[in-house]
């Protein structure tokens, strides 16, 4: 997806509407406990500020429903944004409106503005044309650095591409689209895919498109339950979709027909609960009592998965490979995340798909030897399935 980016256009002097993502984890005090989502939006802003434009930020906030709720106002986000770019950030009381109208255009070069939740409005969500028109007239040039939402059509990332003529990909964007679609359209080979999570559910248009790219794919998290009661062994208390038995048995008749390596666990981490106060041990795939669950990849697996990482020029990992958030079952995601960093500093490009393995890669300590890891879950899981991204096939090619 070839699209244009900040770098191709000129912001001096101009009103410039970006939308961001700063849909940040707040406490009951209202303080945000982690801010690392403005702080990847960082690049972009400094940019617009230091060509001399004019900086009309939006957002939203949680999930207010579509009306005014104070709990979720983006004030806490204006003041520690003020803080990291060391200069004023004028809060909106609302995202349109004559008085919102009035503040923008009284704005000097360099000045910045954050309006107010778009979600505090239910035609955001529902993508209306007239509140698009409304929040479009704002700017002269949109950008969308909003990598977290591109995946909805939404009235701040698609509908307002229809009334603004420059509309492009902020430097978040333009890094998601590198590596993410890089790794889709001509990844140096090999191309080792690692899959985790509880379901295949959730991850079946993904590895059917990725069956199209990859070399060898390496599976974990619960959902190797299902792929090993498929293939007849006893997996005991272990989560299993009983109704996806059929679809793993063809996952893996697929592989073999396209010659890719699937690779499965071949032993894993056993205790009688999910939970950080119980005993637990490590046994082979074929020796899971009934009154135990599989709650992470064995060691054995999780050295057989390192070969396997350090072999590639391209790792795309999405999904942990057991219950991680507990300490005692997270060697495995751990094992994996650093046989990234060490792959990295081997030379591959590897990328992490947002969400629980962004998580595990932070608690791993490793986020800085990472090529890239993805900020956005959803969107990031939708582009791996090969699915269009509205708020992106809305910007100028």
């Amino acid at each position: 997806m070839q699209k244009k980016s900040l770098c191709d256009i000129s912001t001096q002097g101009k009103r410039v509407l970006m939308r961001v993502d700063f849909n940040v984890p707040l406490d009951e005090n209202k303080r945000i406990t982690d801010d690392k989502r403005i702080v990847e939006s960082l690049p972009s802003i400094r940019k617009v500020l230091d060509s001399g434009g004019r900086l009309i930020l939006m957002s939203h906030l949680g999930r207010p429903k579509g009306k005014v709720n104070p709990e979720y106002s983006l004030a806490p986000v204006a003041s520690r944004l003020a803080e990291l770019i060391e200069c004023p950030v004028t809060m909106a009381k609302d995202c349109i409106g004559i008085e919102v109208m009035q503040q923008v255009l009284a704005m000097q070069d360099g000045e910045v503005l954050l309006l107010e939740n778009l979600r505090f409005h239910a035609e955001e969500e529902a993508n209306d044309p007239d509140f698009s028109r409304e929040l479009a007239s704002l700017g002269e040039v949109y950008v969308n650095d909003a990598f977290g939402t591109a995946h909805r059509a939404h009235a701040s990332t698609e509908g307002i591409t229809h009334y603004v003529q420059t509309a492009v990909a902020g430097f978040l964007i333009e890094r998601e689209l590198l590596y993410l679609g890089k790794a889709l359209q001509e990844p140096e080979r090999p191309f080792v895919a690692i899959l985790g999570g509880s379901k295949i559910s959730g991850k079946i248009d993904v590895l059917e498109n990725l069956f199209k790219k990859v070399d060898t794919v390496l599976i974990g998290g619960a959902m190797v339950f299902t792929f090993f009661k498929a293939q007849g062994y006893a997996i005991g208390k272990s989560l299993v979709e009983e109704s996806k038995i059929e679809l793993a048995l063809a996952i893996l008749e697929q592989a073999k027909g396209k010659g890719i390596k699937l690779l499965l666990p071949t032993d894993v981490i056993l205790a009688p609960a999910v939970s950080g106060d119980v005993d637990f041990y490590t046994d082979k795939i074929s020796n899971i009592p009934e009154n135990m669950i599989g709650v992470d990849i064995g060691p054995e697996t999780a050295e057989l998965y390192r070969k396997e990482i350090l072999s590639a020029r391209t790792v795309l990992w999405n999904g942990p490979m057991g219950v991680f958030e507990i300490d005692n079952f997270a060697a495995g995601t751990m094992a994996v995340a650093q046989a990234l960093a060490e792959a990295t500093i081997k030379g591959a490009t590897t990328i992490v798909g947002g969400g629980d393995s962004a998580a595990a890669i932070a608690k791993a300590g490793l986020a800085k030897e990472i090529t890239h890891i993805s900020t956005g879950g959803g969107a990031s899981l939708e582009f791996l399935e090969g699915k269009d991204l509205p708020g992106i096939s809305a910007l100028n090619d």
